[in-house]
């Protein structure tokens, strides 16, 4: 099992010290310092791979933004999904809140922004209007990669409800040195719970001009590292991240597991 926490790194691309942490007798140290002139990164510590205090199997994050997917009107469910609420957040407020602490920026795509209500408590966050309007998610996955400051964005849906902290951030953590970085269920790719570099704009680019608007056709042009089930299983045993709101009854079962949760805590 890793285990992950964030510290922070200097412009001159040195790791230096923050709080202690401290899990089966191994530690990490290091200073946070406050942004912008010290960039946080997350750090994950593949425990069985530490041996007398050496940090063998260490992986160093790449700077990332956070790219929700608003979309547009809801066909199935009739208005503005994102605005649904699921246990005491609506739909988007509860992705927001998970993917806030993952990032220095927030960025969220969307077919109007009039249709992106106002969230308040999150000053690192924006909302853009998709810049090839009507292409679907391909097209707001192209917004956010083009107005993000990073060049690895971690991407997902805002219909999302369970989204699963540890597994995005393991997922951040594959993503020096490939394109994309998806999990794989069930044989079938999850394109909007994935981690996709800037290195795929060009690729993204061409498919909207050629009117290829499937986001699993985009796969086969890049590098791609997916993530199969027995590493999701490793931080997620039920696989609820992948679980979307589509119709009123993905939204009652989603309240249904949200009630369950609570009662649980």
């Amino acid at each position: 099992m890793p285990w992950i926490h964030d510290t922070w790194k200097s412009p001159l691309g040195n790791i230096v010290y923050a709080p202690p942490l401290l899990r089966e007798g191994v530690s990490v140290f290091s200073y946070r310092l406050s942004p912008p002139v010290w960039k946080r990164i997350t750090c994950v510590i593949e425990l069985d791979s530490l041996n007398s205090g050496s940090e063998r199997g260490k992986r160093e994050y790449l700077e990332t933004s956070v790219i929700v997917l608003a979309g547009g009107r809801s066909r199935r469910l009739g208005d503005n999904k994102v605005m649904k609420t699921v246990g005491s957040k609506t739909l988007l407020e509860q992705v927001v809140f998970c993917v806030v602490s993952l990032s220095d920026e927030v960025i969220i795509v969307a077919a109007e922004e009039r249709l992106v209500p106002q969230l308040t408590g999150y000053p690192n966050l924006r909302v853009v209007t998709d810049i090839y309007p009507g292409k679907g998610p391909l097209g707001g996955i192209y917004t956010g990669l083009k107005v993000s400051s990073a060049f690895c964005n971690l991407v997902v849906a805002a219909d999302m409800p369970f989204l699963n902290q540890a597994l995005l951030r393991y997922m951040l953590g594959l993503a020096n040195g490939v394109d994309l970085v998806a999990p794989r269920v069930g044989g079938q790719v999850e394109p909007l719970h994935a981690v996709y570099t800037r290195g795929c704009l060009v690729q993204i680019e061409q498919m909207l001009n050629e009117g290829e608007l499937g986001v699993h056709k985009l796969f086969p042009r890049v590098n791609v590292r997916y993530i199969d089930e027995e590493e999701i299983k490793r931080f997620d045993p039920t696989q609820s991240s992948f679980f979307n709101v589509n119709t009123g009854s993905d939204l009652q079962i989603a309240r249904e597991i949200a009630s369950k949760r609570r009662d649980n805590d």
